[in-house]
């Protein structure tokens, strides 16, 4: 019997340790991975991936440290909210943790920073304290109970622009230079369209909970309006400012299709799991093919000469 038991107890730890590490990988949303690499390569145009090993720790930590830091947090404060959502407990939408999980996982939180924190002091110098003290600051602000901008539009919606520090962060550690005040505004306009499609996927749990967000309190049809809208924006910045045609008009189809969406399409009935799994598999093939562009052209760090803004 005894040996029954120790054999039982070794057995189930790698389960353990297996499923914990899952866990925390899906907390930190590999199905939006892509898109902030997309944002965190941006400034380095046609970087030499193979031998900087500098972009390799950032790309690391901005994808897994960081993204348990940004998606953690609201897993912990959008615990209720998660156990009726049919999206969640998946890699490409992120975690549906147990209590317990949920416990350990502000700890988890911040042993993963600390290591981060300490090369990138080194790499980059104090200046890096002001970034997390910045992060930490978005953090808190959108997370907050009662208080917390998640549950008050427009604010939940305007604070995504906090995604621009990745911008920041690349810039210092690979020594690039600074990005122009024109990809700012599309980059912090490029990550408000994101936060509301995912806020149009999650309109019924969230009303079953009573979080207010831009989509539960517009709808869902003026919601797919003001992300076509946003988009619509996104492309004059970037056929204006930057006359990236290819760009321009990938944006410009997202535009067409989320009003065909809002009008012809499925207007006000919800998606289904598998149409919301099609949709990010698609924004992962899109987000992949514009690292690909960015990597190549580099469109989006310079502005043409004497354009209109």
């Amino acid at each position: 019997m005894a040996t029954s038991t120790a054999t039982t107890e070794i057995s189930e730890k790698p389960t353990q340790r297996t499923s914990d590490f899952s866990f925390l990988l899906q907390v930190s949303r590999p199905g939006l991975w892509t898109t902030t690499a997309m944002f965190y390569l941006m400034p380095l145009g046609h970087a030499d991936f193979l031998h900087s090993w500098k972009l390799w720790l950032g790309l690391l930590y901005v994808l897994f440290p960081l993204g348990l830091l940004l998606y953690g947090v609201n897993d912990i404060v959008d615990d209720k909210a998660d156990l009726l959502n049919p999206r969640k407990g998946t890699f490409l939408f992120g975690s549906r943790g147990a209590a317990e999980q949920l416990k350990l996982l502000r700890w988890q939180i911040a042993a993963a920073q600390i290591p981060f924190l300490a090369l990138l002091y080194f790499l980059i110098g104090p200046r890096i304290l002001l970034w997390f003290a910045a992060m930490l600051l978005a953090v808190a602000i959108y997370n907050a109970p009662r208080f917390g901008w998640k549950s008050h539009p427009p604010f939940d919606v305007l604070v995504q622009a906090s995604y621009l520090l990745i911008f920041v962060l690349s810039s210092w550690l690979n020594h690039a230079n600074p990005l122009p005040w024109q990809t700012f505004v599309f980059g912090a306009l490029f990550a408000m369209h994101s936060h509301i499609f995912g806020e149009v996927m999650d309109i019924e749990p969230d009303r079953l909970t009573g979080r207010g967000t831009t989509a539960t309190r517009i709808g869902r049809i003026p919601s797919k309006f003001l992300m076509a809208g946003l988009l619509c924006a996104e492309t004059a910045i970037v056929s204006i400012c930057f006359r990236d045609w290819t760009i321009a008009g990938f944006l410009a189809l997202g535009a067409i299709w989320f009003v065909l969406d809002a009008t012809f399409v499925w207007k006000e009935r919800a998606y289904s799991p598998t149409e919301m799994r099609l949709f990010m598999w698609g924004w992962n093939i899109a987000a992949v093919l514009g690292i690909f562009w960015n990597w190549q052209h580099a469109t989006l760090t310079r502005p043409v000469p004497n354009a209109l803004f």
